[in-house]
């Protein structure tokens, strides 16, 4: 009997692992199809299930069980796109690692994760869906990081946040939007923070 239990014991443990492997490849097989998309897709945005199962090397069956139509292939893109963008906020710990540090690193993160979704990260996005949501908690961390940033002196304590914010933002698009793929994702935000925080007049310019 104890013999009997052990060996049921064992053969839960082999199903939880093949259960395990068989996430992880559907995994791997998902961000597979949605890397080949944003490539494709960042080329030709008309491009085609077979175009991008072909890119993906899968078959178009595979695309098909995974996403119904072309249109849920890209909302599933986009909304891949906004949890690596904001993966790549969280990483940097901007709520606990030093402002000015914490501000470097987030832009790093960010032009990195826009220069690879390029595609995905200039889609609209509609309100109340799972992406607006993650975006619109970007932006929060965004404002407590400013508002850090104003607590430590990194900036000045008169600035408009919210108008900081924009500029910030803006700032990255265009950077994005110029860059080579072989751009420095730390050089440009340096450059990107070194602007935000002393811009580019002097001291003549003040009004």
């Amino acid at each position: 009997m104890k013999l009997a239990w052990r060996d049921s014991g064992y053969a839960q443990e082999e199903v939880k692992v093949a259960r395990q492997a068989m996430r992880a490849d559907a995994e791997r097989t998902m961000r597979t199809i949605l890397e080949a998309a944003e490539g494709v897709l960042s080329r030709n945005p008309s491009a085609s299930m077979e175009q991008i199962a072909e890119a993906a090397g899968v078959a178009r069956s595979t695309v098909h069980r995974r996403f119904a139509t072309r249109d849920a292939l890209v909302d599933a893109l986009t909304e891949w796109a906004a949890q690596q963008f904001a993966d790549s906020v969280e990483a940097a710990n901007p709520d606990s690692t030093p402002p000015i540090v914490a501000l470097y690193v987030v832009t790093a993160n960010v032009l990195r994760t826009k220069m690879g979704w390029g595609f995905a990260m200039s889609r609209g996005v509609p309100a109340g869906t799972t992406t607006a949501k993650l975006h619109e908690d970007v932006t929060h961390r965004c404002i407590r990081l400013f508002e850090r940033c104003k607590e430590a002196g990194v900036m000045r304590a008169d600035v408009d946040t919210d108008w900081a914010r924009r500029v910030y933002y803006s700032l990255i698009e265009e950077s994005t939007r110029e860059t080579s793929d072989r751009a420095n994702p730390e050089e440009v935000a340096s450059k990107i923070v070194d602007t935000l925080l002393r811009g580019v007049g002097t001291p003549r310019g003040s009004i």
